[in-house]
């Protein structure tokens, strides 16, 4: 039998999600005018305009890895460092949020967005928390959901940064950031403790190469996520096989299928 602290405190967990909600619930009802920052430098001038919606969704992700943090606090075998190994994917699902509520109008579609966002980041606070116990039955299953979830959060991403028409500059950092602590984290979960810096950062480094020539050519945001994801997550497989030492078709078959399938998915959506 499952022993009961093997659950997050549900005060603490509902206090969480209830406050990254109303945190965006309250950014219709905020009006503040932008305000434009401007680095210059001998070679280039950059100019960043900053709103409300852009400050809220910063603030959601800190709480959000500061939130889960807390919440793990009450578990037996919390161990150290826990805001740097569970509060990535949170942080970047509470600061996802925001994204599709800056393209529409407040409205049923809005307060949905919102809705199921925090029924999102409630599970995904839930998975952090189970995966804390690697000798847990829940483990397995939570770390799996967890890996999925971080992709999909990916490719959320970068379609939205390719269909804003951000310029090179500042969509290569974001993506190859991105990819690298997602991928740091999901081998973290495969080789339960083993960070990988190495291999992150090399996936990150190639998957930043690929959006380089992908930018450029004229396909949907959506192609342009799919293939990076295509190239990220089973990249990232075919890494936590070496790790787990496979070989042969045990270590390519699960890499070559998803590559295979979102491959022609990709193709098929840019038709």
């Amino acid at each position: 039998m499952e022993k009961a602290y093997k659950f997050p405190v549900f005060s603490r967990l509902s206090i969480i999600t209830a406050t990254i909600i109303l945190a965006y619930g309250l950014t219709p009802f905020v009006k503040i005018p932008a305000q434009s920052i401007i680095i210059r430098f001998p070679w280039a001038v950059f100019n960043y305009d900053i709103d409300f919606d852009t400050i809220v969704s910063i603030l959601v992700a800190f709480l959000a890895a500061f939130g889960i943090d807390w919440l793990i606090q009450t578990h037996p075998q919390k161990g150290t460092n826990t805001l740097l190994k569970h509060g990535i994917v949170p942080a970047l699902t509470a600061w996802l949020i925001g994204v599709p509520l800056a393209f529409i109008d407040v409205g049923l579609e809005w307060w949905m967005v919102v809705g199921l966002g925090g029924i999102l980041l409630a599970f995904i606070f839930l998975a952090e928390y189970l995966v804390v116990d690697s000798e847990s039955g829940f483990h397995l299953p939570a770390s799996l959901g967890l890996t999925a979830i971080s992709f999909a959060l990916f490719l959320v991403l970068a379609i939205a940064l390719q269909a804003s028409g951000l310029r090179l500059f500042l969509l290569l950092p974001a993506i190859v950031m991105t990819v690298f602590l997602l991928v740091a984290r999901t081998l973290f979960l495969r080789t339960l403790g083993n960070w990988n810096w190495f291999w992150a950062l090399g996936i990150g480094l190639l998957v930043g190469q690929i959006a380089i020539g992908l930018h450029y050519l004229p396909i949907q945001p959506l192609t342009f996520g799919l293939l990076l994801v295509a190239i990220a997550y089973p990249t990232t497989l075919l890494v936590s096989g070496l790790k787990e030492n496979r070989h042969g078709w045990s270590l390519l078959l699960e890499p070559l299928t998803l590559f295979t399938f979102l491959f022609l998915l990709a193709l098929f959506t840019n038709g």
